[in-house]
Parts: C-alpha cells; sequence; structure tokens
C-alpha cells in the first residue's frame, strides 16, 4: 500500500438509462452480467476506495439502475439529470466522502489499478486534482479523476454555466491558473489516444462485448495492460468502432 491515508475515498460512478445515442447502455449485457454491474466489481478491487456510490437520476427510467445497486449491496444517490455537478457531489456526500474518485459509467473497462495509481499521484503532493485526461494518452474509457470534495462543493458556488454543472470536474481542469493539477501520462504499447473504449454507440458495445469475451473467462481481472495487449494484435476489432465520433465537453 502506497502509505494509509486517513480521508474517505469515494468512487462515484454517474448512470443513468436515456442516453440519447445507446438508451440503457450500462446495463447492456457483459460476459453474462450488466455493464453497470461488471464496472463496479471492478471497481471494488481498488486498495484504496472505501465505498462506491452510483449517482444516478430521480427519472422514472432509472429505476432498473437502482434496482440493480439494491441487488449488488452498492450504494446510490438519485438527483438531478442535467446538473451532474450537483448529483455527484450528492452522492460524494451521502457517505461522508472527503475524496472523489469520478467515474462514468459508460467506462466498463475501468482498471482499478489505474484508480490507484490516480489516488497515489493525487496524495504525493499538494495538488487540488489528478487525472490521467488532462492530457489525452490512454484509450478513451480509462478515465479517472481524482479531487476533493471540498473542492466540488467550492466550484458549485462558483459557476452555474451548465457545460460545467453537466461535466462535473470541467471547471476545475479548464482552470490550470486556479488549481493545482497532477497528470501521468500512458506510455509505450497504453498511449493509444485515438483508441475509443467507451459505450457511446452500439459498434461500442460490439467491441467491448468481445474484449470482454476474450479476457474473462480466463482472468476476471484482466487489466487494462491486457486489453492493449489483445487490441494489438486484433487491429480487425479496433476497426469496429473506429468511426463512432467522440463527443467534447462543450457539446454538453
Amino acid at each position: 500500500m502506497f502509505k494509509k491515508i486517513k480521508q474517505k475515498i469515494v468512487c462515484t460512478i454517474e448512470a443513468r438509462m436515456t442516453s440519447n445515442r445507446l438508451p440503457g447502455k450500462v446495463l447492456l449485457p457483459l460476459a453474462g452480467k450488466p455493464a453497470l454491474e461488471r464496472l463496479i466489481e471492478r471497481i471494488r478491487r481498488s486498495t484504496y476506495v472505501n465505498d462506491i456510490v452510483v449517482a444516478t437520476t430521480i427519472n422514472r427510467d432509472d429505476q432498473p439502475i437502482v434496482a440493480l445497486c439494491e441487488k449488488i449491496g452498492c450504494f446510490y444517490h438519485r438527483g438531478s439529470e442535467e446538473d451532474v455537478l450537483s448529483r455527484v457531489l450528492g452522492a460524494a456526500k451521502s457517505v461522508d466522502g472527503n475524496i472523489i474518485v469520478e467515474i462514468t459509467g459508460d467506462c466498463p473497462l475501468i482498471d482499478h489499478r489505474h484508480i490507484d495509481k490516480t489516488i497515489e499521484v493525487f496524495f504525493s503532493g499538494d495538488y487540488d486534482y489528478a487525472a490521467n485526461t488532462v492530457e489525452r494518452s490512454f484509450p478513451d474509457g480509462f478515465d479517472v479523476q481524482v479531487f476533493p470534495v471540498n473542492l466540488l462543493e467550492k466550484v458549485a458556488m462558483l459557476t452555474q454555466d451548465p457545460i460545467d454543472r453537466v461535466h462535473v470536474s470541467y471547471y476545475i481542469w479548464n482552470h490550470p491558473k486556479c488549481y493545482k493539477l497532477a497528470n501521468w501520462k500512458a506510455q509505450g504499447d497504453m498511449y493509444w489516444p485515438s483508441l475509443g473504449l467507451t459505450l457511446d454507440e452500439k459498434d461500442d458495445y460490439q467491441l467491448i462485448d468481445k474484449i470482454y469475451k476474450e479476457l474473462f473467462s480466463e482472468n476476471n481481472d484482466f487489466s487494462a495492460e491486457d486489453i492493449i495487449a489483445f487490441l494489438r494484435k486484433r487491429p480487425d476489432l479496433t476497426v469496429i468502432n473506429a468511426h463512432v465520433r467522440r463527443k467534447v465537453p462543450e457539446e454538453g
């Protein structure tokens, strides 16, 4: 272990059923279980995360997410669909968290080792925010962000800009002169910023489903490195979703 961390670390997962491009994506099956459940399983292996809270909405459509959380014994918090910042903040505060690990529910390949590394980077200096996304080097879908709950509380009072409220930590990393940011980058074969491994469209699901089918049966704790090694050998698979355009934060 890096060191004994006295502050409570909570991993929040933003999840809802009403995605425009791929409705219900967080509950699509991966190796026989909903994608969100697979993601939670992977996060639960973290050395440092104390609690996981699924930050979903008050919409009736999101009741299946609540039902899944209750079934598998995972905390959840329901809030505004549009104001994701307040929803994530509410989720972290609902379990008295001090540090947020922000994850989105459309990233079922998140590696708990990346979570732990980002937490270690955050605590290695006097940082306000640590991530592997400030400068894109990893594939889209391995994204981990870490920052204090009290900082997000301050941000919530500083901005009402819809972009900031939808993208939670956008205000923090978009103001590098105001906050001390730490970023760690992919090395070697892991450097693949053009690769998309998020559940945005049906072709993304086709690719991620194939990854699970190939790797999960041999090792249910397959790593990010295992994923990349597999895909480096199978360029025919990365073609599946190569055409999918990833939204930038300014698009909402």
